[in-house]
């Protein structure tokens, strides 16, 4: 070989070297590397996009302008969930229905599916009727959508046009529903009550525009509650922190003022009794409080603290039967064990532990669960070797886990919920699994691709035996009965 050909011959093998070179850089890199440790706390505005870029704040919304009914029949079903975290607030159903522990090798069986507008609403459901808050994009419009349980046929819909631009999704909050009325709460902070059965209009209510509320980053996550027909919201807004409306007639029932001028987030109020009272917990952007649900005081502030004040809250308060209440959020923000305490001028608030995202319990979106005194949800994707598994932790010690589901077994940002001692756990790509519900170990009975979208985070509701859940653009109805599983 001359020594023009050998330097050719090298010359012609450098891309092959380099490529190596740079793979095996990478490679250790990526052994190396922990994803969470540049992570910071998200800020409105940190990804260079205005906070509610586009949008007209001054926009006229018709609420509930429109109205389409169906010739179809609801049918009569058993079972319901009523709200947001079902008829407890916990996600855990009561009922004492029978579920399968096995499925076939597809999954449980299809009973219906629709298509929907890109979000992540999920549904109530309450005298054979499926209800969604979707959005309509061709029709720019917020879309209430009464469903029959049995088939997925559409009974009726009611609608008002409102711009949304699209921003991770669209719809993301759950109705809320006794039977007689049902409540929403939009994108855009539009409230609307109609009447269950009929789908007429009662009221609706723009928190925007009459109470001064600041819509969050991502749209409206926040999801009512009806208490004895008394629908509880938070406005956050210039003068009224949360308050109550009566759902047949919209007259404000009691308000709860905003001293320290608190903003909305995305979390929901949360029931709560302690020492004999009653009261409705709502983690604010600047802090937490706890408001009287009874009695001459009601709406009045019985405790309020800043030590948990974050910019982005998704996950709700869980409260625990002593007086502890877990709060946690995503970004870098962790969470926090807080103890609420009767004292002489009424409750107090201390710090019971504080925990960073990669030491112990924390979730980015849904909501932990309180089963038999143990705490479990999803780590986020910054909570270090555990990081997107699904883990048990005992509230004394929220940095010890009892199980987690291991590294081979994440869940991304999926909704979970247990019933007849099982867990439900979906995935983001619509995965859905089924574990023995217990406090000591991660034991998995079945698995099934049920959906074959993306961003599957929408809260499940599970009525009866059917179990209806959906990723950001198909809901699906499940038979996850024992009669339709293959165990027992």
């Amino acid at each position: 070989m001359t020594h023009l050909e050998r330097n050719q011959w090298l010359f012609d093998r450098v891309p092959t070297v380099t490529a190596a070179v740079l793979a095996l850089v990478c490679l250790g890199w990526w052994m190396g590397h922990d994803p969470s440790a540049s992570l910071t706390e998200f800020r409105p505005g940190m990804d260079g996009r205005p906070e509610g870029a586009g949008l007209d704040p001054n926009e006229v919304v018709n609420i509930g302008e429109f109205f389409e009914s169906f010739d179809t029949e609801a049918g009569d079903m058993a079972g319901e969930w009523i709200q947001f975290r079902g008829q407890n607030s916990d996600n855990i159903l009561s009922e004492g229905v029978a579920l399968a522990r096995s499925w076939p090798e597809d999954g449980p069986p299809e009973l219906w599916s629709i298509d929907l507008g890109e979000g992540h609403a999920g549904a109530a459901v309450a005298a054979g009727r499926v209800y969604v808050l979707d959005y309509d994009e061709e029709a720019g419009a917020d879309v209430l959508r009464c469903l029959s349980l049995a088939n997925g046929r559409e009974l009726w819909k009611r609608w008002y046009e409102v711009r949304i631009k699209r921003n991770h999704g669209l719809s993301r909050t759950v109705p809320a529903t006794n039977g007689e009325w049902v409540v929403t709460l939009g994108p855009r902070c539009h409230v609307m009550a109609v009447h269950a059965i009929t789908g007429d209009l009662l009221w609706g209510m723009d928190l925007e525009r009459d109470y001064g509320s600041q819509t969050p980053f991502w749209y409206t996550g926040q999801c009512p509650i009806i208490d004895d027909g008394v629908v509880v919201l938070a406005p956050a807004g210039d003068d009224v922190l949360l308050m109550g409306v009566d759902c047949a007639t919209g007259e404000i029932v009691w308000h709860t003022p905003n001293l320290n001028g608190w903003q909305m987030s995305h979390t929901s109020v949360m029931p709560m009794e302690l020492s004999g009272r009653r009261m409705y917990v709502y983690s604010a952007i600047g802090g937490i409080v706890g408001v009287a649900a009874d009695g001459e005081d009601r709406g009045q502030i019985l405790w309020q603290t800043d030590l948990w004040s974050r910019s982005v809250l998704a996950p709700s308060p869980v409260v625990l039967p002593d007086g502890r209440i877990y709060v946690t959020a995503g970004y870098g923000a962790g969470s926090m064990m807080l103890k609420v305490t009767p004292s002489d001028d009424g409750f107090s608030v201390t710090k019971l532990q504080e925990i960073k995202p990669t030491d112990g319990l924390a979730s980015e979106q849904q909501t932990a669960l309180l089963y038999d005194g143990h705490l479990i949800a999803i780590r986020p994707k910054d909570g270090g070797e555990y990081r997107q598994q699904l883990v048990c932790v005992h509230p004394d010690d929220c940095t010890q886990m009892t199980w987690a589901s291991g590294p081979e077994q994440q869940f991304g940002l999926g909704p979970y919920l247990i019933a007849d001692d099982k867990v439900f756990v979906l995935d983001d790509d619509g995965v859905l699994t089924l574990l023995e519900a217990s406090t000591r170990h991660y034991r998995q009975l079945a698995q099934a691709q049920v959906l074959d979208g993306h961003d599957a985070w929408a809260p499940m509701a599970l009525a009866g035996s059917r179990l209806v859940l959906r990723d950001s653009k198909r809901m699906v109805c499940l038979d996850v009965g024992l009669g339709a599983g293959e165990g027992v």
